[in-house]
């Protein structure tokens, strides 16, 4: 029987044996690949009900460390990084040539499918931090506020929180509608006379919220990254911010921009 380190706590039983998986699973022991034991071998291994086991792996799977195919076990799931592609994923010939959102081009690009989830469009008076970005009065301008869940493969990889003048988007789907059209939130700005020509994009990394690493599905001890982009015109005014909060585990950051004189 393996033996499993106890928790002053009591820590369900099921928890800790997902925390061993996953250090097996994070130190190679369990390879990409590697089927893992059945539900009746894990719980003869910890000494536990079968159904403790069972929790344990459906913990693994919520995480995508694990696959689970009834009839064939469970193996463990290679996790390859979705990468952002920094100012690439902007570019006015990409969206032309595929009709598609930045996040869905790149999605695509790496091989994967994905789906957006629009949470809620709503006017509200812009925070003070997002006011100052974009240049606007907060006690005399309003903004349209989009939250946006992003999925690849059906997984959760980060949450985007968009703020745009409400005299830039007034009467256009981007103050009201999930559907943005071909060429997506980018192309509905450029036909309002703001097309993005530069951005500016801070990286911060912390700790996720709870509501956050429920959502994302987040397992302990795992950061988010938070990219705070804002896109600027061709007239160098900033038109739009939007605030992404990134899985650290499921997502990196590949930029490459030319080097100031």
């Amino acid at each position: 029987m393996r033996e499993v380190a106890t928790n002053p706590d009591k820590e369900p039983a099921s928890r800790t044996i997902e925390r061993d998986l996953r250090r097996r699973i994070e130190d190679g022991d369990l390879a990409v690949g590697d089927r893992l034991p059945s539900e009746r071998n894990l719980a003869e291994q910890y000494g536990v009900a079968r159904n403790t086991a069972r929790e344990a792996i459906r913990l693994l799977a919520e995480q995508g460390l694990v696959t689970i195919r009834h009839g064939s076990g469970v193996t463990v799931r290679g996790k390859t990084r979705l990468l952002r592609f920094g100012s690439e994923r902007y570019a006015r010939t990409l969206r032309q040539e595929t009709g598609l959102s930045p996040f869905r081009a790149e999605v695509s690009r790496q091989g994967r499918e994905a789906s957006v989830d629009c949470r809620s469009i709503t006017r509200i008076s812009p925070p003070a931090e997002i006011a100052e970005r974009l240049q606007i009065d907060p006690e005399t301008e309003t903004v349209v506020r989009r939250e946006n869940w992003y999925y690849a493969d059906n997984e959760p990889m980060q949450v985007g929180v968009t703020f745009a003048p409400w005299s830039i988007v007034e009467g256009t789907p981007v103050a009201d509608s999930a559907q943005m059209g071909k060429g997506s939130l980018y192309a509905r700005f450029e036909e309002r006379g703001h097309a993005i020509t530069t951005i500016r994009e801070e990286v911060t990394a912390r700790m996720p919220t709870p509501d956050e690493a429920k959502g994302l599905r987040i397992p302990d001890a795992v950061p988010v990254l938070e990219v705070t982009h804002t896109g600027i015109d061709q007239n160098g005014a900033p038109f739009e911010v939007t605030i992404f909060t990134m899985r650290a585990d499921y997502n990196g950051l590949d930029y490459r921009m030319p080097v100031e004189d």
